[in-house]
């Protein structure tokens, strides 16, 4: 489920990204601890009125600001979709505020598939405006990148449950472990957060968290935004049928197929599954050095230009192994929350059809509201714009937790 996925990316420099990935990679083998900081690199200091600019230019509110910020690029130490060492990279927010004890808010962001989209990367004032948000209004905030995005070695295994809850329980110990050199001490209580891809990984991380994944870190509440929770039985039909806006939904599929059949092995040649021209490049769009413009130019409009027979065969009956691997991924809300939790949808959304919501809802448990977040949109898309009013609307409640 997208935020950079359809805008053009932001620009940062392949030299820089290309520096990076080779010393964090290089850094990978000097140890197996997870969770352990490779580096952290100091990207800007924002008191409260530029941190209330930035969200303003990236269309957010900015009502619950109260300090400024400094922000982080963390480098950490974590595991691939395959268990094996490898490392990540991710945005930390600390506040300018002078208490020692902060209480913590993991956000989980949107589908991206542009390296340098990812939080702790883009200059772009959407990806990041999350973390700001929390981080001004006096929480610390830690936004993972995910493997292969940001300077994450290798393509990214999107929608990989798994592999987003080792990323994001991995974050969280490299920035209690950060936030100590700083003498700060975050909360064990994670406030968990996430949209669209990141709201089914939020779910996936409070399961971790209330079922002890850290000896430290414990799920205090949890409040995904428009997750794609029910791929199966929901989003996947609603490709197919019309209800997912067509270029979102040809994307979502070339996704999905590629990224899956990278860990599932779903077929042996992409002209199996994608039509000619695609079947020579559409692989590559996905490999994370190509932007979101790139990649929708690059891409027909309607699924059934994208897709043969065999390739729509697999999502509307998905072969024993890719039906597994979606069950792990429709798999997120089946657990009953001990924290105060509340889901939140926008109505009518063109990308994460709100029947996914409800799925969740029904599995989490009928004591967990659903938050209708109305019909506003971010530049034309109610999906996105589902993000921007549940960031302002969650930033709020978690204030008024203890």
């Amino acid at each position: 489920m997208a935020h950079a996925l359809l805008r053009t990316s932001a620009v940062v420099t392949a030299a820089a990204l290309c520096a990076g990935l080779a010393s964090a990679s290089a850094s990978a083998a000097a140890g197996p601890h997870r969770g352990a900081l490779v580096s952290a690199e100091h990207l800007r200091t924002l008191s409260s009125g530029q941190v209330a600019g930035q969200l303003a230019a990236a269309g957010y509110e900015h009502a619950s600001v109260r300090n400024g910020v400094d922000t982080y690029r963390l480098v950490y130490r974590t595991v691939d979709a395959h268990g094996r060492p490898t490392t990540a990279s991710g945005l930390f927010v600390l506040p300018r505020t002078g208490r020692h004890r902060l209480r913590t808010v993991s956000y989980d962001h949107g589908t991206t598939s542009y390296k340098g989209d990812a939080p702790s990367t883009t200059g772009d004032g959407f990806a990041p405006a999350p973390a700001l948000t929390y981080g001004a209004a006096g929480f610390a905030a830690a936004e993972p990148d995910y493997l292969g995005l940001g300077l994450g070695p290798g393509v990214h295994p999107w929608m990989n449950v798994p592999s987003e809850v080792t990323a994001s329980v991995d974050m969280l110990r490299a920035s209690r472990a950060f936030a100590r050199r700083h003498g700060r001490e975050l909360d064990r209580k994670v406030l968990v957060t996430g949209f669209s891809q990141g709201a089914s990984a939020a779910t996936a991380l409070g399961r971790a968290l209330q079922n002890g994944s850290d000896p430290w870190f414990r799920l205090g509440a949890l409040a995904p935004i428009s997750g794609g929770y029910a791929f199966r039985t929901a989003e996947i039909p609603a490709l197919l049928n019309g209800g997912v806006e067509p270029k979102s939904g040809t994307l979502y599929a070339a996704y999905l197929l590629v990224a899956f059949n990278r860990l599932h092995h779903l077929y042996d040649s992409p002209a199996q599954v994608f039509k000619s021209p695609y079947d020579e490049t559409i692989e590559q769009l996905f490999d994370g050095t190509h932007t979101g413009e790139e990649l929708f130019n690059s891409t027909p409009g309607t699924i059934g230009d994208l897709l043969t027979p065999y390739g729509l065969k697999l999502l509307t009956d998905p072969p024993e192994r890719f039906a597994a691997a979606l069950k792990v991924l429709d798999g997120t809300c089946q657990w009953t929350p001990k924290a105060p939790t509340r889901l939140y949808f926008s109505r009518n959304d063109e990308q994460a059809v709100n029947a996914n919501s409800t799925t969740c809802r029904t599995q989490l448990g009928t004591q967990v509201p659903l938050i209708d977040l109305g019909t506003g949109n971010y530049q034309g898309s109610r999906h996105l714009g589902s993000n921007v009013a549940g960031t302002a609307a969650i930033v709020r409640w978690f204030l008024t937790l203890k």
